[in-house]
C-alpha cells in the first residue's frame, strides 16, 4: 500500500541510481560540491598541500599538540603495551588501565566527579542524548548546534523545539509553553559554536534551567583546551563549574588525537556506562588515542602558557581583521569567519589564499546558512603568520571585490 501522503509513481528507468548523478551536477552548479584535500606529513602550524609549504589557519589543533613528538611517544608507548586495538567493547575485552586513567584526567581537567570515553565525540554527543530523553521527553536546542547534537536529538525520540540562536526570550517561551506536556526536558547547546566562534549564554540557560527543572547538555568540543584558567573551557571560563550540567566534548582537537567524552556527576556516568548504546555497543578507543590524548592533558596541565598565547593570537588577527573593516562575524574564540556574499566569492578567496601559501576554510551551505571564510588560530601561529594572513585578504579584498567582504 502507498504512503497517503505521498504520490510518487514508479521510476520508468531501469537505474533506480540514476538520481545520484543529477544531484550531483546540482551541488556543483551551486557551488556545493566538497572534495578531499591530501594534507602531507604532519599537521601544524605549516602543512604542506600539493608539496608546497602552507600556513595552516583550517585546523582544529588548537594547541598544536597533534604533531606533538610527547603525544607521539605516549601513543607509541601504549601500543607496544596493549596493541593496536582494543578489539572489544569496553564491557566485554575492550577496557585497558589508560581508557580508565584518560577518563580520570579529563574529570580533573573539567572539575567534575567522573568521564567516560568514547570512540568519537559524534558518539558521545548521540549516545548520551538517546539515553537521557525519548519520546516522553521534551530537548529544547540552539538551532546553530552541531551536526551531532541535531542528529542526536531526532535519533533520541523526544519532541524538540529550536529556538534562534543564543535567543534566551525565545528559549524561555518554549519552556513556558511546552514543559509541563513532557517528562524530562534536556537544553541542549554548543558551548563555542564552530561555524562562528562565538559563547553560548551558559550562565542564562543554567538559570533557565533551574526555573523550569531542566537538565543542561553542553557540548564543549571547541572549548576544552581552549579557554579557562587551566584549559577547562567556556564552562570554566563562564564561572559554571559547580553548577550541575552534562558535559561533553571531543579529543580531536585542542588534545590532539581521537576520540570524545562526557562528564558530569557520578552518578550521571554510571547511568550512561549502563544505558549509552553508542559506548555499549562499540569497540572501546584505540589505546594509542586514548594515551596521546592523556599525554596531552599532562601538557596542558603542566603548561598553561599556551592557553595565553593562544588568547593573544586570537585576539591579535581579530584586532588585524577589524582594521580593514570587513564583516567579521563575532567571536569569542580562536574561530574567526568572514562573511561573504555568495559560495563562489568564498571560493575564490580561499584559493587566492591558498595561492599565496595561505590555507583557510571556505564554507559554504548547507553547512552554514550563510558563506564564510573560516579561520582557526592555533598556540603555535606568531605574529608574522597571522600578519600574512591578513594582508593576503586585505590583497583579495583590493582586487575588486570590496563590496563582497566590507560591511
Amino acid at each position: 500500500m502507498s504512503h497517503p501522503d505521498h504520490n510518487f509513481s514508479p521510476s520508468l528507468s531501469p537505474n533506480p541510481y540514476g538520481w545520484i548523478p543529477k544531484s550531483l551536477q546540482t551541488l556543483h552548479r551551486a557551488h556545493w560540491y566538497r572534495q578531499v584535500q591530501p594534507i602531507e606529513g604532519k599537521g601544524g602550524a605549516t602543512i604542506w598541500l600539493d608539496g608546497q609549504p602552507c600556513l595552516n589557519f583550517a585546523s582544529n589543533d588548537y594547541l598544536g599538540l597533534a604533531g606533538d613528538p610527547r603525544l607521539a611517544a605516549a601513543a607509541a608507548d601504549a601500543i607496544s603495551s596493549y596493541g593496536t586495538g582494543s578489539t572489544g567493547s569496553r564491557l566485554l575485552s575492550g577496557q585497558r588501565p589508560i581508557h580508565r586513567e584518560l577518563e580520570q584526567a579529563i574529570a580533573q581537567l573539567k572539575g567534575t566527579d567522573d568521564a567516560m570515553v568514547f570512540s568519537s565525540g559524534y558518539l558521545a554527543n548521540l549516545g548520551t542524548l538517546a539515553a537521557l530523553v525519548d519520546h516522553r521527553d521534551l530537548i529544547v536546542a540552539d538551532q546553530y548546534n552541531h551536526s551531532s547534537l541535531q542528529m542526536g536529538a531526532r535519533l533520541s525520540g523526544a519532541t524538540v523545539a529550536v529556538y534562534d540562536h543564543n535567543n534566551l526570550a525565545q528559549l524561555q517561551r518554549h519552556l513556558a509553553e511546552k514543559r509541563c506536556q513532557y517528562r524530562r526536558c534536556l537544553l541542549v547547546t554548543d558551548s563555542v559554536f564552530s561555524m562562528d566562534g562565538d559563547l553560548c549564554p551558559l550562565p542564562e540557560i543554567l538559570d533557565l534551567a533551574d526555573q523550569w527543572d531542566a537538565m543542561v547538555m553542553v557540548d564543549e568540543a571547541h572549548g576544552t583546551g581552549v579557554l579557562g584558567a587551566s584549559g577547562g573551557g567556556a564552562v570554566e571560563l563562564l564561572g559554571c563549574r559547580q553548577r550541575p550540567m552534562v558535559q561533553v566534548g571531543t579529543l580531536s582537537k585542542s588534545l590532539g588525537s581521537l576520540g570524545g567524552y562526557v562528564t558530569g556527576s557520578a552518578d550521571l556516568i554510571d547511568f550512561l556506562r549502563n544505558r549509552t548504546a553508542t559506548w555499549i555497543y562499540t569497540t572501546g578507543l584505540s589505546p594509542g588515542d586514548a594515551a596521546a590524548a592523556r599525554a596531552a592533558i599532562a601538557i596542558l596541565t603542566q603548561s598553561p602558557q599556551c592557553l595565553t598565547q593562544l588568547t593573544e593570537n586570537s585576539t591579535y588577527l581579530r584586532q588585524q581583521l577589524d582594521q580593514l573593516k570587513v564583516k567579521r562575524l563575532p567571536s569569542d574564540s580562536p574561530i574567526v569567519c568572514l562573511q561573504v556574499k555568495d559560495a563562489a566569492t568564498v571560493l575564490a578567496l580561499g584559493q587566492h589564499l591558498q595561492q599565496q601559501g595561505i590555507f583557510a576554510a571556505a564554507v559554504r551551505p548547507p553547512t552554514v546558512p550563510t558563506s564564510r571564510l573560516r579561520m582557526t588560530v592555533m598556540a603555535t601561529h606568531t605574529r608574522e603568520d597571522i600578519d600574512r594572513l591578513v594582508a593576503g585578504i586585505k590583497d583579495f579584498w583590493a582586487g575588486g571585490v570590496r563590496e563582497e567582504l566590507s560591511l
